[in-house]
């Protein structure tokens, strides 16, 4: 059976997360909704206060001029002098022109003072209702734009649910056409016509795990770490990335590659760089990965017994491996790095889980590997499957039980699933 190439599964890991209610056009739909219909409620609220305060502001500016007027009229009227006895002899301080002056040079000021907070409530309160009506428009919008996704997502599954009966009898121009309604690439456009139009057994299998609950929702690993990428723009080192080959069918010799996006690399290394102390990692050596040797141009590696390796081969047949197989390349390592119980049961562990020992030809690193079985056990407690390890075995390669362990608790730290990131991304 043909296995689906990580490219085209991360697009099928789209195309189905646009199929089901946890779609991330409908849930970013529902979210905009809800603010919006908050940012409605927040300054409908608002709008009745400050409506409120201008008419107090209002009503207050009024009530100065009348009373101010009637003030200065009846302290104009009054002559101390009349009162002049009375006044010294209790010792009180009155003096109507005094008070009528500070009256006059006063009472503007604090007039235009409420006048200006009245234009500042009157301008706040335009621009809440402003506000207001672009929240209930953007409601309205909403509704129909959803109606518009709801539609759109209809017809997809239509044409998923042709295509797994068998019985698609949509055009190209179709497909693409409803899909560039969802913003895929003209790339994406085609490759899910395809899919749809010839579909294989690997479609079938998917679909399959989908249904049992082995799916992604919402934004693919792919885009949660570009995101980030942004904004931690320009801080990030390059990494080189690696291209691993997977594994390769009994007839045809093609290999299907997986490059790393650097992107991925970069995130990761950031997140790592400073989670160290939380994670309790030390700063690592040149060297990467255990697997990788250290010779100088001046070492020699002896050239092994026929002896030691006619005992690999046999080892190898019995347990189920031919040497045939494998690299003359392949075959110097796993003899320099010989341990027959080690080999037996790294093959024993491989069956056992259901994972094709295909990937054994471009990862020999594996059948030496004494961590094996923990890596194995710890990536399917995530809720990978053996599919996931077979298409995407470098993993098992590129790290060690404790970095793989890190890796893990970066994901996490990143407020991501491990389970639902690619092993690709790993």
């Amino acid at each position: 059976m043909k296995m689906l190439s990580t490219e085209v599964r991360t697009l099928l890991d789209k195309l189905y997360n646009l199929r089901g209610e946890d779609s991330v056009i409908l849930t970013k739909m529902n979210k905009e909704r809800e603010e919006a219909i908050e940012t409605q409620e927040r300054t409908k609220n608002e709008k009745e206060v400050l409506i409120n305060e201008i008419e107090k502001l209002t009503q207050e500016e009024k009530t100065l001029a009348e009373e101010g007027e009637k003030l200065t009229s009846v302290l104009s009227s009054i002559n101390r002098d009349d009162f002049a006895t009375v006044l010294d002899r209790l010792n009180i301080d009155f003096d109507p022109a005094v008070i009528n002056e500070k009256v006059n040079r006063l009472l503007p000021e604090t007039i235009n003072k409420v006048v200006a907070e009245n234009k500042k409530a009157s301008e706040k309160l335009e621009s809440v209702d402003i506000e207001m009506n672009n929240a209930i428009t953007k409601v309205e919008e909403l509704g129909i734009r959803k109606d518009e996704a709801l539609s759109n997502q209809a017809k997809l599954n239509e044409y998923f649910n042709l295509a797994l009966a068998g019985n698609i009898n949509i055009t190209r121009d179709e497909i693409t056409s409803l899909l560039e309604k969802f913003n895929f690439s003209e790339n994406e456009q085609r490759e899910a016509a395809k899919i749809l139009m010839f579909p294989e057994d690997a479609l079938y299998e998917y679909d399959a795990s989908f249904k049992s609950g082995d799916k992604v929702s919402g934004k693919t690993i792919t885009e949660v770490l570009a995101e980030a990428k942004k904004e931690s723009e320009p801080k990030v080192t390059k990494v080189e990335t690696k291209k691993e080959e997977v594994v390769e069918t009994n007839l045809d010799p093609v290999k299907e590659s997986a490059s790393k996006d650097s992107v991925l690399e970069e995130i990761f290394d950031k997140v790592i760089e400073e989670n160290k102390d939380k994670l309790g990692i030390e700063t690592p050596p040149a060297k990467t990965s255990i697997f990788e040797e250290e010779q100088t141009p001046e070492e020699v590696k002896a050239e092994p017994t026929t002896n030691v390796k006619d005992e690999l081969f046999k080892v190898m047949e019995e347990s189920g491996l031919n040497p045939n197989d494998f690299s003359a390349s392949s075959v110097d390592k796993l003899l320099n790095n010989y341990d027959a119980d080690t080999l037996k049961n790294n093959v024993a562990e491989l069956k056992n889980k259901n994972i094709d020992l295909r990937i054994l030809r471009e990862n020999i690193e594996i059948l030496y590997d004494k961590e094996l079985k923990e890596k194995i056990d710890k990536l399917l407690g995530l809720g990978k499957e053996a599919r996931d390890i077979s298409l995407m075995p470098n993993v098992l390669v590129k790290y060690d039980l404790k970095g793989l362990n890190n890796t893990i608790n970066v994901l996490q730290i990143s407020g991501l699933d491990p389970k639902k990131v690619p092993l690709m991304a790993y």
